[in-house]
């Protein structure tokens, strides 16, 4: 089964071939870095990833490029509200942002280009669309002419004049058309600024991802452009007038959009007080389990946060992190080969229904129920009498480790405590010779004292032998 994705220009799903059979070029829009990232923020970034990665386990290349705007209106009202440089406001921000994908565990794209290295390009652009007649300059400033792109509104499905009564535009006695937008804006005294034939001016935020785009990607038709449903319009739309303008080349073949986060069924805003940074929601519950949250809905779906939502997630983490440390403990080391021929059972059906869902446009919360129900299965299989079920479920050790890899969750211990692996189990052996010596209370006061120091400890039987294993509480 092919891999198929959500096409959002064609409002249908269609099957994932990249233009020169291999690699897939894909581009997501990035940061504006005026303030810290948010969860929404984070929703973006991981499940690109989770996407990035899928592709990979599928056989394709993926050329990844996600842009980081660090010129923009937000960026300079930001300067001006703070009594800093914008330089500095970009540069804080910046390293926010990278500390904030090292806390999500989430690597970098292959290129993380910023607008401001890539001025020239825009100006060169710019000038092709002038030249083209699709724009025209107006006392420092350039503009779009929005009504001679006759495909304008097609990713949308709007018409040019549905979208002029919908939504509403500032008024400019610049602009041939209120519907025109602008590529090259004129700078203000005081606003940062660059040459161009217009004009001591800055690039207008649409420009900035079409020119990147191409660029990085290095193609003139992208396979994936991706990002936030928000962002529809009027910024995809106008990337796709700005770049086909140029190329006379479709700008890209699939566009796939998420779905927006709302905390406790409300925008998240800072003047609501729900803003939750990426840093702080780490800090709170673990990068692990925000991923898990995220994975439980489709992407194109809309997604609401909440404290009781992220407690349910955690326990469902943790069905997981317990069955993993069973795993790694009892059969970390096996060697798993004689269970692809014959031993492996029905597990091998896990990792076909699980590709099958995420085939079908990344189907992650139904690629996440069949990892639970292997959870619930190799559970089952551990405590029964199964001759076999050493290979069975080192087997499938094996697959839900393939699984968790596309998903990118690391099962690094999520509140780590001060007590180390050696001393846990040095406490284990005292609290046996207590119980061998029948002195079950101060083996009692072992567990106790290790339950509030975060350490669960589980005790079972296999073949009449007393063993007993443990786990850090998530």
């Amino acid at each position: 089964m092919p891999v198929s994705v959500y096409n959002s220009l064609t409002k249908k799903k269609e099957k994932l071939v990249s233009q020169d059979g291999k690699t897939v070029r894909m581009y997501s829009c990035g940061v504006t870095v005026y303030d810290r990232s948010h969860i929404g923020h984070a929703r973006s970034l991981y499940l690109f990833e989770v996407i990035r990665r899928y592709l990979k386990f599928r056989g394709f290349q993926v050329r990844f490029i996600r842009n980081i705007t660090d010129i923009d209106d937000k960026i300079i009202n930001k300067a001006r509200e703070t009594g800093k440089d914008w330089k500095e406001v970009v540069a804080e921000n910046i390293e926010a942002y990278a500390n904030d994908l090292n806390r999500l565990g989430v690597p970098p794209a292959d290129v993380e280009p910023r607008a401001t290295d890539n001025i020239p390009e825009m100006i060169a652009h710019i000038r092709g669309l002038i030249d083209r007649g699709f724009a025209y300059h107006a006392d420092g400033d350039v503009y779009f002419r929005v009504r001679q792109f006759k495909e304008y509104g097609k990713l949308s499905g709007q018409s040019v004049d549905q979208m002029q009564e919908a939504v509403r535009i500032e008024k400019d006695e610049k602009k041939d058309d209120p519907l025109d937008f602008a590529l090259w804006k004129k700078s203000k005294e005081g606003e940062p600024s660059w040459d161009s034939p217009w004009g001591a001016g800055r690039p207008g935020w649409h420009i900035e991802c079409s020119v990147m785009s191409l660029k990085y990607c290095g193609c003139e038709t992208l396979d994936i452009h991706a990002g936030g449903r928000d962002l529809i319009f009027p910024h995809h739309e106008n990337e796709i007038a700005q770049a086909e303008a140029f190329t006379g080349k479709p700008f890209a073949r699939a566009w796939i959009h998420h779905g927006l986060l709302t905390i406790n069924g409300q925008k998240m805003a800072k003047s609501l007080g729900n803003f939750v940074t990426i840093e702080d929601a780490v800090r709170k519950y673990g990068a692990d389990i925000l991923k898990l949250f995220f994975l439980s809905s489709h992407y194109g779906s809309n997604i609401d946060f909440s404290d009781d939502k992220m407690q349910e997630t955690k326990k469902a983490y943790a069905r997981i992190d317990i069955l993993m440390k069973k795993f790694e403990r009892k059969y970390g080391t096996r060697d798993v080969e004689k269970a692809r021929g014959g031993g492996a059972g029905d597990m091998g059906r896990f990792r076909e229904e699980f590709i099958s869902a995420m085939d079908n446009d990344f189907n992650t919360p139904q690629a996440l129920s069949v990892l639970f129900e292997m959870v619930s299965q190799c559970n089952k299989l551990m405590d029964s009498d199964d001759e076999s079920k050493d290979f069975m479920l080192a087997y499938a050790m094996n697959i839900m480790k393939e699984m968790i890899e596309i998903f990118d969750l690391k099962f690094i211990e999520q509140n780590p405590t001060e007590i180390s692996d050696s001393q846990i189990e040095s406490q284990i052996s005292a609290r046996k010779a207590f119980k061998k010596a029948k002195k079950y209370k101060a083996a009692d006061q072992i567990r106790s004292e290790l339950e509030q120091k975060g350490i669960i400890l589980e005790d079972s039987k296999e073949g009449g032998v007393e063993t007993t294993t443990w786990r850090r509480k998530i």
